[in-house]
């Protein structure tokens, strides 16, 4: 196989077939150019089962394959392909491989410089890392989903962004490079335990960092990031769309009120949070009056931190998204851009999500064949 472009161009990762933050992450990696080979089980589950192949963005660029870990011939072309692997990603319950016989041991004796990075919830260790979980559950443990809502109203889960994908994705990937670095140092290969509730955890740096100070509550909508501050929230328009108000700084709130046509006089006691019921009815009065197209032209080049609430499909269309090529598409299914970009090892427009199964024993031979 032709050497991909991206700066981790010659990299071989397989990911066992998983659904949430494990494919996502393989596809980032293949993005960049590695070559990630999905390994599946011959009959894929239901709930991957439910979206299209040809649909399944975070198999992109990936080539698909099949394997039976619980057969003998299974067993021996995994074994074979993870003897020329540089990363192994892997998303199921604690205990799982050990007990199919590819646990970290008996891989690291066969490829001691093989990355192994396991994803989950609970992490490996710990009493809830046996048992089940969703990422609603992962930010609810973490003290992440008490945060998010307004005042008065119940936590708010931002859909499965934050669990799976902030705290799981992101960091497995992370930490998945930072073994690689270190791989190259030291030669061996090492496990990366990434689980949801400790990037969740860490993710919440700032916010600890603002409640040891006094300046955070534990009570939702009520400061200056969750809805609390009337200069930091999303307001109705007169088409029954949104904008998003985002002026913490003087000077881009400034730009907003004259913008809005609000008085200065009348905001002036903005940072008092005993002022912001007032100021967040002048604010809504103002926007209200307008469709967002109108405040979008009026916020135009301005630094008041103002942008429209766009669906998916309006975000493609938007011209700032579309100088920078930030969705393209992809046989003609829409994808969002690889990120970020690349001024040397450009990444390229992403290969469509495999749709046939390539033979694991044909990718094993190839890898061999590449190897030094």
């Amino acid at each position: 196989m032709t050497r991909r472009s991206g700066p981790l161009g010659g990299l071989k990762v397989v990911e066992l077939a998983g659904i949430g933050p494990g494919p996502l992450a393989g596809m980032l990696l293949a993005d960049w150019g590695a070559d990630v080979v999905v390994v599946d089980r011959p009959r894929p589950s239901q709930i991957r089962a439910l979206i299209p192949a040809e649909f399944l963005i975070t198999n992109r660029g990936k080539r698909l394959t099949t394997a039976d870990l619980k057969s003998d011939a299974g067993r021996r072309a995994t074994w074979d392909l993870l003897d020329g692997a540089d990363v192994l990603l892997e998303g199921f319950r604690p205990g799982t491989l050990e007990r199919l016989g590819f646990g970290p041991e008996a891989v690291h004796a066969r490829n001691s410089r093989l990355v192994y990075t396991r994803i989950t919830g609970w992490g490996q260790t710990g009493p809830r890392a046996p048992t089940a979980g969703h990422d609603i559950g992962y930010i609810a443990l973490t003290g992440a989903l008490a945060a998010i809502g307004r005042a008065g109203e119940p936590p708010l889960p931002p859909v499965n962004f934050l669990g799976d994908y902030a705290g799981g994705t992101m960091f497995a990937v992370a930490g998945t490079l930072a073994a690689l670095l270190e791989v190259g140092r030291s030669g061996r290969g090492q496990v990366v335990d990434a689980a949801m509730t400790d990037g969740v955890a860490a993710l919440l740096a700032p916010m600890a960092s603002m409640f040891g100070a006094g300046r955070w509550h534990l009570e939702r909508g009520v400061n200056l990031l969750d809805t609390g501050a009337p200069f930091y929230d999303v307001y109705r328009t007169s088409d029954g769309r949104f904008l998003a108000v985002g002026a913490l700084e003087d000077e881009f709130f400034a730009a907003l009120i004259a913008g809005l046509g609000i008085e200065p006089a009348e905001a002036a006691d903005r940072w008092n949070p005993r002022a912001w019921p007032e100021l967040r009815r002048r604010i809504a009065t103002a926007i209200v009056a307008k469709t967002r197209a109108e405040w979008t032209k009026v916020f135009a080049g301005t630094d008041a931190c103002v942008a429209p609430v766009l669906t998916l499909e309006e975000a493609e269309r938007d011209d700032h998204n579309v100088a920078r090529a930030a969705f393209v598409r992809v046989a003609g299914h829409l994808h969002p851009a690889p990120a970020p970009r690349f001024d040397r090892t450009t990444s390229g427009t992403p290969a469509a999500p495999p749709v046939e199964t390539t033979p694991i024993e044909a990718i094993a031979e190839e890898w061999r064949r590449l190897d030094p």
